[in-house]
């Protein structure tokens, strides 16, 4: 019966990493995706970019993984052939009262093991972008961009290269402790619903916006671990094309003191176009499904609300001297699966030692930076497995 050796929840961008590292090892891996295409939710619904690693607590596992996985996504990306630029990020300071953030910032980041990290006055600021205001700004010529979704579909076929099984429009239907591992309840087919079960020493719970209800499905209190996730909203707003080229990096805002977003900035996307975004957009109740089922990403409201963009102009206005409030259209919006909606909250990343929930590993609440830390992250949970699997 116990004929898989891992089998993962989730084929966003981190799944599909934990797939390539398992497969990697040798052992027999199973990838379920709810959702008919890999990567669609959280992973192409957000800034696509690589950070850098400077925000985030020192000895964190989103410090820690962050500035690892960057350096490793940049690899895999150029060795698989997914688009891939190094543009830089711009961290602006539009007043003299943000001057000492933005020290700590480099100081934080030169802790973590950012790369060449530096402080501009307000002349090398206009010399490196004269289209931005700023007095100052930390610059970070390692931060990039990428291609979220096509990476995570490179990890998918360097799984089932390593003989993974990778299944869209499966749904974990239900878990089982067993003796020596999980029984594990697949649904499958819009239309004509099939389903099976099949034995698997480990179970990986990956599933994103789902993660604290594939916790609860194994038999885990969410709200006892205070891993129940707030679903926010990040909205963008596209600029109009006459400003391509004004930019040339990342452009971030000092973050807000509360931590719960890294400010609305100007992103790039492979092909030059610019947005900005994402805001923070608390929501007034938990989108998904009220009585514990799982959803489809088509089951979430993803619309932009248009009179939002009179916010996005005044934050933005404030460094982009160029921009008018014509210049903005609604573009899309993605969720995050956060931990808490103030402060900072680490990742989740357990092991599970209880006798009735041994052979479980848990990712709970993989917000940003996520799709940075995905390889990183994929390595540690590979070790954890082989742990298990020993």
């Amino acid at each position: 019966m116990f004929e898989i050796d891992v089998t993962i929840a989730g084929g966003g961008v981190v799944g599909c990493a934990v797939a390539a590292a398992c497969a990697r090892k040798g052992w027999s891996v199973v990838l379920l995706e709810q959702e008919a295409g890999l990567g669609r939710a959280t992973t192409s619904r957000n800034s696509q970019v690589s950070h850098g690693g400077m925000y985030y607590p020192a000895g964190s596992l989103k410090a820690r993984y962050c500035v690892a996985g960057r350096r490793m996504l940049k690899e895999f990306c150029l060795d698989h052939g997914v688009g891939y630029q190094e543009c830089g990020k711009l961290i602006v300071a539009t007043s003299a009262d943000q001057l000492g953030e933005l020290e700590r910032l480099h100081a934080l980041g030169t802790e973590n093991g950012v790369e060449d990290l530096r402080l501009l006055d307000a002349g090398e600021l206009s010399r490196l972008e004269p289209g931005i205001d700023g007095v100052a700004a930390l610059h970070s010529p390692r931060t990039g961009i990428l291609d979220a979704e096509g990476v995570a579909k490179a990890f998918a076929r360097v799984a089932v290269g390593g003989g993974a099984q990778v299944m869209t429009g499966a749904r974990l239907a239900g878990l089982e402790r067993a003796p020596s591992g999980w029984l594990v309840s697949v649904e499958s087919g819009a239309v004509e619903r099939e389903s099976w079960r099949h034995g698997s020493r480990c179970v990986v719970n990956a599933a994103g916006l789902w993660a604290d209800r594939v916790a609860a499905l194994a038999g885990i209190d969410p709200v006892a671990r205070n891993w129940s996730l707030h679903l926010s909203r990040g909205n963008y707003f596209a600029v109009d094309p006459r400003h391509t080229g004004k930019v040339g990096h990342l452009v971030y805002p000092v973050p807000p003191a509360d931590g719960s977003t890294l400010g609305a900035h100007v992103c790039l996307d492979l092909g030059g176009r610019m947005r900005l975004g994402p805001d923070y957009e608390l929501l007034a109740g938990d989108p998904r499904p009220a009585d514990g089922r799982f959803g489809l990403d088509a089951d979430l409201d993803y619309r932009v609300d248009p009179a939002r963009a009179a916010e996005f102009f005044a934050g933005a206005r404030t460094f982009l001297p160029w921009l008018e409030i014509e210049d903005l259209t609604p573009d899309m919006c993605g969720l995050r699966p956060k931990l808490c909606l103030h402060g900072f909250r680490d990742f989740e990343v357990s092991r599970e030692s209880d006798p009735d929930l041994v052979g479980l590993i848990n990712l709970v609440g993989i917000d940003s930076p996520g799709l940075t830390s995905s390889p990183a992250l994929a390595e540690a949970v590979a070790g954890l497995a082989a742990e298990i699997l020993a």
